[in-house]
C-alpha cells in the first residue's frame, strides 16, 4: 500500500482520486490545503485522516509515502524539492515546472535524495499510446507526427469578460502551450526525440499569455507539427505519418480510438479498453516504487527536460514571458 498526499483540492485532483481509487495499493492518507477548512473539507470527502496546512509539516510527517502535486505550474518545482528533501516520491502533474531550469532543479533534487520523480503525463502511459508505440513499425518509414489539440477554456469567457483566472495568468505559469500544447509536445518528443529545429507561431492575449499556437518540430528526415488551443475547440484527429500508412489518434489528450490506415486502404483497429483515463499514471508510478526504481521508462526524466526545452523556445518565440523565468 502506498499512502498519498495531495496538493492541490481542485477538479484535476478530483479526476486523479477517481482514477487512482481503482488502484487497490492506493490509499490517501493525507490533504494540504492553505486554509485548514478547505483541506477537511476536501479529506472528509475523500476520505483522508490527515489535514495540513504547512507543507513543510506535511513533507516530514510519517503518514505519507509520496505527493500528487496538482497546484499551479509555477508551485510545481518549490513544492516538489521540499517533499523530495524530505525524502517523498513525487507525482508532478503537467507540465512539470515553469521552465527548463526548474525541471532540472527538480531531477537533480531526485537523484540527490534518491526518490522517484515522475511527470503526471496521462496519455503516454495510456494502453492506447502503448499500442502506438508497438505497431510504430507497420507503417513504415515515420515522416510527420501530426499532434493537434483544441479545447475551449471554460475560462475563457470570464477571461472576456474582464477577470482573469489562472488558466489565462503568466504569474502562475500558464496559457495555452503549458496546459493544452503540452499534451502534443510530449508525445511527440517521446517518439521522435529532441528535434533539431524549432518553429513557433501563437496568437498572444493581453494578460500576457499564449492563447493558441502551432509548432514545427525539424528533423533529419521527419517533422512534427503540434497545434492546440484554448479559445477554440478542435475535433481533428492526430496522425502519425509512415511511408506505408498512417496511425490516427482520435484525442492526444487521452487516446480512445487508435487506427492504422494502411496505403491499400486496410484498416486495423488498435484501440483497447481503457478504465479511468488517470487510473494509468497512478498504476505507473505506484509500480515504480514497488520496483525501487526512480524514473519512469515512459515518463522519462529526459523526456520532462525535452519537452521542456521545446516549451521555452517556442515561448521564446512567440513572446510568452513567465515571472519564474527570473527568478
Amino acid at each position: 500500500m502506498i499512502r498519498f498526499g495531495v496538493i492541490g483540492t481542485n477538479k484535476i485532483t478530483e479526476m486523479f482520486l477517481e482514477g487512482a481509487n481503482e488502484l487497490s495499493e492506493f490509499t490517501l492518507a493525507a490533504v494540504y490545503s492553505r486554509t485548514e477548512e478547505k483541506a477537511k473539507e476536501f479529506a472528509l470527502k475523500h476520505g483522508a485522516e490527515a489535514t495540513f496546512t504547512s507543507l513543510e509539516e506535511m513533507a516530514t510527517s510519517d503518514v505519507i509515502d509520496a505527493v500528487y502535486i496538482a497546484s499551479p505550474n509555477s508551485l510545481h518545482a518549490e513544492q516538489s524539492i521540499i517533499f523530495m528533501n524530505a525524502g517523498k516520491h513525487v507525482l508532478c502533474e503537467k507540465p512539470m515546472a515553469s521552465n527548463k531550469a526548474e525541471v532540472t532543479t527538480m531531477i537533480e533534487a531526485a537523484k540527490k535524495n534518491g526518490v522517484l520523480l515522475m511527470e503526471a503525463m496521462k496519455s503516454t502511459v495510456m494502453p492506447n499510446m502503448q499500442m502506438v508505440r508497438e505497431n510504430l513499425h507497420k507503417i513504415g518509414k515515420i515522416r510527420r507526427f501530426v499532434a493537434n489539440y483544441g479545447q475551449y477554456s471554460s475560462r475563457y469567457d470570464a477571461y472576456k469578460e474582464g477577470t482573469v483566472l489562472n488558466a489565462f495568468n503568466p504569474e502562475f505559469s500558464n496559457g495555452s502551450l503549458m496546459d493544452i500544447g503540452v499534451y502534443g509536445v510530449y508525445p511527440v518528443v517521446s517518439m521522435l526525440g529532441k528535434p533539431n529545429s524549432i518553429k513557433a507561431e501563437g496568437v498572444m492575449l493581453d494578460s500576457g499569455v499564449d492563447g493558441e499556437g502551432s509548432i514545427l518540430l525539424g528533423y533529419d528526415d521527419q517533422e512534427a507539427v503540434i497545434m492546440y488551443s484554448k479559445i477554440t475547440d478542435s475535433h481533428m484527429p492526430s496522425e502519425i505519418q509512415g511511408e506505408n500508412g498512417s496511425i490516427l489518434i482520435d484525442k492526444i489528450g487521452s487516446p480512445m480510438n487508435v487506427t492504422i490506415q494502411y496505403r491499400d486502404g486496410s484498416v486495423e483497429d488498435l484501440s483497447q479498453p481503457q478504465q479511468h483515463t488517470m487510473m494509468y499514471e497512478a498504476k505507473e508510478f505506484i509500480q515504480l516504487i514497488q520496483s525501487d526504481k526512480k524514473e519512469s521508462y515512459i515518463n522519462s526524466h529526459e523526456n520532462s527536460l525535452h519537452s521542456i526545452e521545446v516549451m521555452d523556445e517556442v515561448r521564446k518565440q512567440i513572446g510568452v514571458v513567465f515571472p519564474a523565468d527570473h527568478r
